[in-house]
């Protein structure tokens, strides 16, 4: 019967890149002094009664590398991307030229840098649990596959392959927070 007992590392596998891939869909909304369209990704617009990507309610653009435009479709929407940009937490201040919005990056300080390197680090921590999560459920699956007659030396090798998988994705995990971290303090 323990020929049977198998556990998917690919599903955990791939359930931790999950966690990967929205951590750097975090990391790129993190405004690092120069303009980028990604920061604009995490940002929602109420339109026509629900929510909606900023991306979908207008054409993002980057003309130069201190400044985003956002070229409204919808005249009556302007406002409320304004209004949405404003209160993202960005600390960009809009500037309206009829559907046209631009948002002029400014230089980040010192202080700033330092917030924004923390936020960084608050996002990797909720990518490391993330992955610690996973990691349980596999090992939890293990235990009941033990108890399930799986035996102890089919056990111990598929810990360890769980164990690798979690210690590769967590070491991905600290090695895109330095990077991120140094591109944050880049003056």
């Amino acid at each position: 019967m323990s020929d049977e007992i198998e556990i998917d590392l690919d599903d955990l596998e791939r359930r931790m890149d999950g966690a990967m891939a929205s951590l750097r869909s975090e990391f790129a909304s993190l405004r690092t002094g120069r303009a980028t369209a990604s920061m604009l990704d995490p940002i929602m617009v109420e339109s026509y009664g629900q929510m909606t990507p900023i991306n979908q309610v207008g054409t993002i653009n980057v003309p130069e590398s201190r400044m985003v435009t956002i070229n409204v479709w919808d005249k009556s929407l302007v406002q409320k991307v304004e209004k949405a940009i404003r209160e993202s937490g960005l600390g960009i201040n809009p500037q309206l030229d009829g559907t046209i919005i631009r948002l002029p990056i400014p230089e980040l300080n010192e202080e700033r840098r330092r917030e924004l390197s923390k936020v960084a680090g608050h996002y990797a921590e909720n990518a490391r649990i993330a992955v610690r999560n996973v990691r349980r459920d596999g090992m939890e699956k293990l235990k009941k596959a033990k108890a399930d007659g799986m035996s102890e030396d089919d056990h111990k090798i598929w810990s360890d392959e769980v164990q690798e998988i979690t210690d590769k994705h967590i070491a991905a995990i600290d090695q895109a927070l330095e990077a991120k971290q140094q591109e944050i303090m880049q003056v």
